[in-house]
């Protein structure tokens, strides 16, 4: 399994190479195996960012006990989730779906004490399960994704370039919005009507997930199994 993890610290894409028992990069003591992470994904490739995986170690380690993750890594034409899901950058955990409520209470509580996430969902939003996120902070469109542009890096370039990819764009998926990208960017808008920029904001977002999210894999994309 190919892991590209995006390092904010550095700047820079860092590839991992797992098996389905390893634990994530940045997860000490198994306490996040890839077989978890990847949930019910078809995928053979996955993506996340250093701190959502740091994020999540603190939590194991302050809650003692397991946490069993039923839904976190999803590509974009898998669909299963809203459009602008932060599911699709691979920074995003749904949890506790065959606990007690008040399991999940007490794994809601300490989330939002710790403040190691960017965003926890109010219990009353999630009645089976517990939602935590590492999501960009600066969204081109509301509780979405952030504008992104030629020299971009992230997993929100991922997420792109992999929707691109399920269109036939052929696109490395490296989360680095070089060149290549940006034409393909600028076809897409050209295509669809929108400003011709080769900017992702908040109206190429809107465009690109309409079509890509649950669209289904196509013979065009490269990493899917």
């Amino acid at each position: 399994m190919l892991i590209l993890v995006y390092n904010e610290d550095t700047n820079n894409i860092e590839k991992y190479n797992r098996s389905f028992g390893d634990p994530m990069p940045y997860i000490n003591n198994k306490y996040l195996i890839v077989k978890e992470f990847k949930s019910n994904s078809r995928t053979t490739i996955l993506w996340t960012t250093k701190k959502t995986m740091i994020a999540f170690n603190n939590t194991r380690v302050r809650f003692q006990k397991g946490i069993y993750v039923g839904y976190a890594f999803k590509r974009i034409f898998e669909g299963g989730h809203s459009g602008q899901s932060q599911h699709y950058a691979g920074t995003c955990f749904d949890c506790g779906q065959i606990w007690t409520y008040s399991k999940r209470k007490e794994l809601y509580n300490l989330a939002r004490k710790i403040n190691v996430w960017s965003y926890v969902e109010p219990i009353a939003e999630t009645p089976t399960w517990i939602h935590f996120d590492k999501r960009n902070k600066n969204p081109a469109c509301s509780a979405g994704f952030p504008l992104i542009k030629q020299g971009s890096k992230n997993t929100y370039v991922m997420i792109l370039q992999d929707a691109l990819n399920n269109m036939g764009r052929f696109l490395s998926i490296d989360g680095i919005f070089g060149k290549n990208t940006k034409d393909a960017v600028i076809n897409f808008q050209r295509y669809y009507g929108l400003s011709v920029d080769g900017i992702v904001g908040c109206n190429t977002w809107r465009k690109l997930v309409d079509i890509a999210n649950g669209m289904g894999v196509s013979n065009y994309t490269k990493y899917y199994s």
